[in-house]
């Protein structure tokens, strides 16, 4: 049954709706300044990131049907073979927070691999992987069940993931049947879901067997259920993503200018961050905007130079140098694949809604220093978790199979392309400068903008425009904060004099023809970065968008002023080297680190 008393309807909305700050409401359909492109019309070229996609969708295609439906079907006390994946996906009798955590929280990553291989469809094509979604959802159908949930730490948590799966089935994988099973999903999920959304310590102040029991999400929830109302999934997914907005002690605050970010869960509440803007889309209060817009400030302010936040799963306290701090005390710096995945969903939402290419810039950091780097995930559920900054840090797959989120490392590397390309009424903008194509429609006119490039290794991009006949648009694109003074653009080989603008978009509006060449040359200076105010001797050495990692047995000592000798070996090439009198210290970016021991901040002398 999917439907809700009016009594109650009523009520459910009216938790959304209280409060002064969401007054300053505008029109939903007047907010979108640009959109996202479509998976459909983007084609990405021979480059590392289609490498990482490719690898990635041959091991979703081949994950285990029957392991991936196990728990679900044991729950359900029907007939369950196939091998276990072990690790959080299975139930396990050992399962003891934070001693032993196999048996966590089994199947919560099944909604994520469906969801990361219908999108994959949506990139390809390949009708085996639409025919692996439409199995899986069907073969999930009978077997859900509410008693799945009893005794489980997490309900909201998989829960949410479970509908991003069977939404994005719906959506990309053209299965009639997803909605009609997310409703199922929901029926069973409800009866074990919080009346409201609740914050750690207000979950740590109510009975619970063990520490598990505090750590659910359900503030992550109203992402999911705005997009699933707004894909027909029915009137209640959108009551229920205002009963689960976190507002009055998360967004609120936020949009207020008050950082409230310390100490808080980091992955989870940025992706929280993406349910305030899914909020302003939808219901179009500005506060939930402000709250996203501050929020992601908040947190690129206490960035490593990777792009990457919150070490040991947790935001720090401004001020406090505890993120100096954690590069000796910790190896789990930044929960990769969900990390850039919520950082390029957040992102994506506020380019579009702003019309900001300043978001871009982190979006680009985390893609190149973070997520490109992370190890790819095995048919039988090993997967890369923390990116190490420690003072000798390395790249290792996780101790337990199917850790959290493994699922996103799929999304992520299928949404390269729609963080890539963004469209308007006024014509394409380029935000992240990959080999790639972007086909898309314009007033019913078929219009292409073929990036060509090996950036970031070198510095020249071109882009070709494709138009069945002369055609008056813009093309826009993203001028990084950090581009120096010899950035230049050209057009037919005819160099542009207009000023360059860092940090925002440069529309280059005229008529184009088929086969008209822009050229863009990024001048990407050598920075070095400290890792907090209260370390200003421990530096990362950066180049353009790029972190580098000192690697190999042993570092060498450095000066400031030699650090800033640090150069790549050649145009093209993955590594950099500097030389001092105690020899020569190799460089190279987190994606061709390989397996070398390695240190992104240096400690320097003056």
């Amino acid at each position: 049954m999917h439907t809700l008393s009016r009594r109650k309807a009523l009520k459910l909305a009216g938790l959304a709706a209280a409060g002064a700050w969401m007054r300053g409401r505008t029109s939903p359909g007047a907010i979108a300044t640009l959109r996202s492109a479509d998976y459909g019309e983007v084609r990405l070229h021979e480059s590392p990131l289609l490498t990482q996609f490719q690898a990635q969708h041959a091991t979703l295609l081949a994950l285990d049907e029957d392991a991936l439906l196990k728990p679900f079907r044991e729950a359900a006390g029907m007939p369950a073979p196939g091998a276990r994946f072990g690790g959080w996906y299975n139930a396990a009798t050992s399962f003891d927070p934070p001693a032993d955590m196999h048996g966590f929280i089994p199947g919560h990553s099944f909604g994520q691999y469906i969801s990361a291989l219908a999108r994959a469809y949506a990139v390809t094509g390949d009708e085996p992987t639409r025919q692996k979604v439409r199995r899986l959802v069907a073969a999930f159908a009978p077997a859900i069940t509410s008693r799945f949930y009893d005794g489980y730490p997490l309900p909201a948590y998989t829960f949410d993931k479970l509908s991003i799966g069977l939404i994005d089935a719906h959506m990309f994988a053209h299965d009639d049947r997803a909605l009609e099973v997310l409703n199922l999903a929901l029926d069973a999920a409800l009866p074990h879901l919080p009346d409201k959304a609740l914050t750690r310590p207000e979950m740590a102040a109510r009975p619970h067997p063990n520490v598990a029991y505090t750590w659910d999400e359900s503030y992550t929830l109203p992402e999911n259920f705005y997009l699933a109302w707004r894909r027909g999934a029915g009137e209640r997914h959108r009551l229920l993503a205002r009963r689960f907005l976190l507002d009055r002690d998360y967004f609120e605050p936020l949009a207020r200018g008050e950082n409230v970010l310390p100490g808080r869960h980091a992955y989870s509440h940025v992706n929280a961050l993406s349910s305030a803007m899914q909020a302003y889309l939808v219901e179009g209060y500005r506060g939930h905007l402000q709250a996203a817009e501050n929020g992601l400030g908040f947190i690129e302010a206490q960035s490593f130079a990777t792009g990457g936040w919150g070490p040991n799963e947790t935001f720090v306290h401004p001020g406090s140098g505890q993120l100096g701090e954690s590069l000796h005390t910790s190896h789990a710096s930044f929960e990769t694949p969900c990390g850039a995945y919520g950082h390029f969903k957040l992102v994506r939402y506020l380019i579009a809604a702003t019309g900001q290419s300043r978001y871009g810039d982190g979006m680009e950091r985390v893609l190149y220093n973070t997520i490109l780097g992370a190890l790819p995930m095995q048919v039988d559920g090993s997967s890369f978790y923390y990116s190490d900054y420690n003072e000798s840090g390395s790249r290792k797959y996780f101790e337990y199979r199917c850790p959290c989120c493994s699922g996103t490392l799929g999304q992520a590397l299928a949404d390269y392309g729609i963080s890539a390309f963004f469209v308007s009424s006024r014509g394409a903008c380029v935000n992240l400068y990959t080999p790639g194509e972007l086909r898309w429609n314009r007033n019913g006119r078929p219009t292409s903008l073929v990036v060509a490039t090996d950036y970031p290794l070198t510095t020249s991009i071109t882009i070709t425009i494709g138009t069945a006949s002369p055609d008056v648009f813009s093309v826009a694109l993203r001028v990084p904060a950090w581009a120096g003074p010899r950035t230049e653009l050209a057009v037919n080989g005819k160099r542009l004099t207009e000023p360059i603008t860092r940090g925002a978009f440069h529309e280059l509006r005229r008529t184009w023809s088929q086969g008209d060449r822009i050229e863009y040359t990024l001048d990407t200076p050598l920075r070095l970065q400290a890792v907090d105010d209260q370390h200003p001797n421990l530096i990362a050495a950066t180049q353009g968008p790029l972190a580098l990692f000192a690697v190999g047995e042993r570092f060498l000592p450095f000066t400031r002023q030699a650090l800033l000798g640090l150069r790549q070996v050649a145009n093209g090439a993955s590594e950099w080297r500097i030389a001092t009198a105690d020899g020569i210290q190799a460089f190279r970016p987190f994606f061709a680190v390989g397996d070398a021991t390695t240190r992104l901040y240096q400690p320097v002398s003056v």
